[in-house]
C-alpha cells in the first residue's frame, strides 16, 4: 500500500502522533480499497448494449411478418385463380395484395425511423423500395388493364426482393452527400422507373413463352387465361411510358438537387452516361414496337435486353464505377 508522506516522521516522534499517523494511514489504504472495488465491480459490469437493428424492433419485425404473409397468400391465390380462374379468387389475390402493400409501407416507414436516415440509405432499403414500387407499378396496372393473371408472376419477384432486403446484413455506408426534397423526389423516381422496366421485362418474357407456346398448337388452359398477346404488348408499353417519364423527371431532378448542394453538376459520373443511355434505348423501343417490322416478339427481346442493361446499371456501374450512386 502506497504510505502517506510524513508518516514516518510522526511516528518516530511521540506515541500520540504516532497513533494518529496509523490512523491516517489506515484511513488512506481503506480509500484505496474501496476504489479499487469499484473499478473492479465497473470492470465486470455488462457492457453498454449495442443499437439493435431496425429490422428487429418488436414493432417493424410484425409488421414484417404481416408482410411476409400477407404478400405469400397473395402469391398462392394469384397462382390459383391462373389454374382455375375464378373471379373470387382474383379479388381476393388483389386484396392481400393491397394489405400487404400497406404492411410493406409501415415497415418501410419503421426501418427509416429506426436507423434515422431515408429508406434509400442503404442496399437493404433500396432494394426493399424496389419491391414496393413494383408492387404499386403492377397494381395500377391490374387496375388500368383489368388483368389479374399476371400477378402469379409479379408477386413472387416482389416477394423474393422483400426477403433478400431482410434476410441481406446490415453495413454501414457512409451519409448522403445531397439531401433534401428533390433529392428525396429525384431517388424515389429513379427507383420507380427501374420496376417499371422491370414490369415490362416480365410482360415482354411472357409475351415471348406464350407465343411459343401457341406456334406449337400445344394450349393447356392455363395458357387460354393469360393476356392476349396484344394486352401484353400494351401492357409492356404502358409500364415502359411510365418508367420512361419517371427515369427523365428523376435525372432532371438529379441535376438540380446536386447543384442545389455542392454547386456542381456530376457531368462525369459513369451513372449518368449509363441512366442516359437506357434513356435513348427506351425511347427507340417505343418508337419501334409500334411499327410494324418491330411489333412483337423482337419488340419483346430488345425490352429484355434494355432491362438487362438496368440491371447492370443498378449493379455493376453502382458498385464498381460510380462514386455518387451507391445503391440507386
Amino acid at each position: 500500500m502506497p504510505r502517506i508522506p510524513g508518516a514516518n516522521r510522526l511516528m518516530s516522534r511521540t506515541p500520540f502522533r504516532a497513533a494518529s499517523a496509523q490512523k491516517l494511514q489506515g484511513r488512506a489504504d481503506y480509500a484505496i480499497l474501496k476504489t479499487s472495488y469499484e473499478t473492479r465491480k465497473l470492470d465486470h459490469r455488462a457492457p453498454f448494449p449495442l443499437p439493435r437493428l431496425a429490422w428487429t424492433e418488436p414493432m417493424s419485425q410484425t409488421f414484417v411478418l404481416l408482410t411476409v404473409a400477407a404478400y405469400l397468400a397473395s402469391m398462392t391465390l394469384y397462382l390459383r385463380f391462373l389454374y382455375n380462374g375464378q373471379e373470387k379468387t382474383g379479388r381476393f389475390a388483389t386484396l392481400l395484395l393491397f394489405v400487404g402493400l400497406g404492411a410493406h409501407y409501415v415497415a418501410l416507414l419503421l426501418r427509416a425511423r429506426g436507423i434515422h436516415t431515408v429508406p434509400y440509405h442503404d442496399l437493404q432499403g433500396s432494394m426493399s423500395l424496389f419491391g414496393w414500387l413494383l408492387a404499386v407499378t403492377y397494381l395500377c396496372l391490374e387496375i388500368y388493364h383489368r388483368q389479374r393473371t399476371v400477378g402469379a408472376f409479379v408477386v413472387p419477384i416482389i416477394l423474393a426482393f422483400f426477403f433478400a432486403a431482410y434476410l441481406m446484413p446490415d453495413h454501414p455506408n457512409a451519409a448522403t452527400p445531397a439531401k433534401g426534397v428533390v433529392f428525396a423526389l429525384h431517388v424515389t423516381l429513379s427507383i420507380l422507373s427501374y420496376s417499371a422496366f422491370a414490369l415490362s421485362c416480365v410482360l415482354s418474357l411472357i409475351y415471348l413463352a406464350e407465343e411459343r407456346v401457341l406456334r406449337t398448337r400445344r394450349v393447356s388452359d392455363i395458357v387460354w387465361r393469360l393476356p392476349p398477346l396484344d394486352l401484353l404488348e400494351r401492357m409492356s408499353h404502358t409500364s415502359v411510358l411510365v418508367g420512361l417519364i419517371t427515369i427523365a423527371v428523376g435525372t432532371l431532378l438529379g441535376f438540380v438537387a446536386v447543384d442545389r448542394q455542392t454547386g456542381q453538376y456530376w457531368f462525369y459520373d459513369p451513372k449518368y452516361v449509363v441512366t442516359l443511355l437506357v434513356l435513348l434505348l427506351y425511347v427507340i423501343y417505343f418508337q419501334l414496337a409500334r411499327s410494324t417490322a418491330w411489333r412483337g416478339a423482337r419488340a419483346s427481346r430488345l425490352c429484355v435486353f434494355n432491362f438487362v442493361l438496368v440491371v447492370l446499371s443498378f449493379t455493376v456501374v453502382n458498385l464498381y464505377f460510380s462514386q455518387h450512386h451507391r445503391f440507386l
